[in-house]
């Protein structure tokens, strides 16, 4: 079987193509495999490449052991102005929707947490397999991010409204039991079967019509409400003051305004 590994020049993103598999790994783990805003815009340009590929047949998304990701480099954030702060939303929010719309399923092999954008960037993928080790969440009101459409349609899609605002409202981080229970994750099972788990489930997926495959996921797609107006991820005084918090390590002091 051959293997063909691509890197970035730090290899903090690897793309392996095995057999009829493409295999990302996001591999930052001293940082907890946080994107930073370079990293965010190699993971789209890499998930483009295998959806462009006519060798692809699944993608398989994954992290490096015991972290998914915790999402976006905070630390990155607190040298950024609300302006560049805006723009690497706009980065993320791009390299999330390639996984959505790349014509073949996407698999996010998740073990450990899927924080802040690494959560959405998992409810992006198709199917989720998850690990007794798996958290989820989006604790972004400590940080004055405001969660867009695109964000929230997504952890909608497959909880609901009211559970949704819930874990946002609170920030809340989800264990891989009531994941499970709450259809955020597929399967659940072992760190150490993880691996094994989704390259089985992607033959699986491979021996179905690759005609049906692609008409379901365009279908899925078109179920979807879009965002139809611009919007602000970030707010002009809390984020700030949020990101400083962070640095600090202490409770933010937010604005009283609602």
């Amino acid at each position: 079987m051959r293997v063909h590994i691509k890197r970035m020049p730090d290899g903090k993103i690897t793309l392996q193509e095995t057999s009829k598999v493409a295999i990302i790994t996001i591999n930052r783990p001293a940082a907890r495999n946080a994107l930073t805003a370079t990293m965010w815009l190699e993971l789209a340009r890499i998930g483009r490449l295998a959806g462009n590929s006519s060798k692809v047949k699944v993608i398989l998304l994954r992290g490096t052991p015991g972290q998914f990701t915790a999402g976006a480099d905070i630390k990155e954030f607190c040298e950024m102005t609300i302006e560049e702060a805006e723009q690497a939303f706009l980065q993320m929010e791009e390299a999330i929707s390639v996984f959505e719309s790349v014509p073949m399923p996407v698999i996010a092999a998740v073990d450990g947490p899927a924080m802040g954008a690494g959560f959405i960037l998992s409810l992006a993928c198709d199917m989720r397999i998850g690990t007794l080790n798996t958290r989820m969440g989006i604790p972004v009101g400590k940080l004055g991010i405001t969660v867009g459409p695109s964000f929230m349609r997504r952890i909608i899609r497959l909880i609901g409204p009211s559970r949704a605002t819930e874990l946002v409202y609170t920030g809340k981080l989800i264990e891989a039991e009531e994941a499970m229970r709450l259809g955020l994750l597929n399967q659940l099972i072992t760190s150490e079967e993880l691996d094994k788990a989704a390259l089985k489930l992607a033959g699986i997926v491979m021996e179905q019509s690759g005609a049906t495959l692609r008409a379901v996921k365009r279908a899925a797609q078109h179920c979807e409400w879009k965002q139809e107006e611009p919007w602000s991820f970030v707010d002009p005084v809390d984020f700030p003051e949020g990101c400083l918090a962070f640095a600090q390590k202490r409770k933010p002091k937010f604005s009283t305004r609602v």
